[in-house]
């Protein structure tokens, strides 16, 4: 299902999704991400060895949801994750400028996570829901 060109715009703004994995034992997990709609495409990063990492590698079924109060978009699909190191690094530099400017995106870039093995989570928009954008 596509989204709709409001819901786009919605995610298209600086907001924050929260990322709902499978845990081992089959329970929800989830974190508070910073995102980026590309295309038809959600993308997150992680570091490698956190949970979501982990439960992404056993289960790739994921979830996210963004939402303002009753308005909402939710995203659910199977995940492909991108362990390609330049992928990752690119990923994340490109969320940490989106989320706190050139300056401190490269800041935080340079001094935290090129030092972390990171992996990209790209979700293909394919089931969505869509509420609160009626006129």
């Amino acid at each position: 299902m596509p989204l709709s060109e409001k819901a786009r715009a919605f995610l298209g703004e600086q907001r924050f999704a929260v990322l709902a994995t499978l845990n081992a034992d089959g329970a929800a997990q989830q974190t508070v991400m910073w995102y980026a709609l590309r295309g038809d495409t959600i993308v997150m990063n992680t570091a490698v060895g956190r949970v979501k990492n982990q439960n992404l590698r056993q289960e790739p079924r994921i979830s996210i949801c963004v939402s303002v109060g009753y308005t909402y978009v939710t995203i659910s699909g199977a995940a492909q994750l991108i362990d390609d190191p330049q992928t990752a690094q690119s990923d994340i530099r490109a969320l940490a400028i989106l989320n706190h400017g050139q300056e401190e995106g490269m800041r935080q870039s340079e001094e935290q996570f090129s030092k972390q093995q990171r992996v990209s989570i790209y979700l293909p928009i394919e089931r969505v829901i869509e509420y609160g954008f009626e006129d």
